[in-house]
């Protein structure tokens, strides 16, 4: 029997598979195993829309970054973005929209 992961990891991982981002980079960012991330999307059959117009980027930073992100207007343009909290930091998930 395997070790207990606080659902609060399983539902993070499942949003930056998501959104694109790889096993290995997200065992590096929350620190629990890319096979555990393999075993979470199988078993809750979790699929990634085909996203062909689109790659996302993201940035992990602080709260005074994020805010310093948020007060340039020119970040905010052109954009689509999703913020989550990741520990004491949080994570921006940026992609261009319809850029080829």
């Amino acid at each position: 029997m395997g070790k207990s992961i606080e659902s609060y990891y399983v539902i993070k991982a499942l949003q930056l598979y998501i959104e694109g981002v790889s096993y290995r980079e997200i065992e590096r960012l929350l620190g629990v195993s890319h096979v555990s991330v393999m075993n979470w999307v199988k078993k809750y059959q979790v699929k990634i829309p085909k996203q062909t117009l689109y790659h996302p980027t993201y940035k992990v930073m602080n709260h005074k970054e994020l805010a310093e992100f948020y007060a340039n207007r020119e970040n905010l343009k052109g954009a689509g973005m999703v913020v989550t909290e990741l520990g004491d930091k949080f994570m921006l998930i940026k992609w261009e929209r319809f850029k080829k």
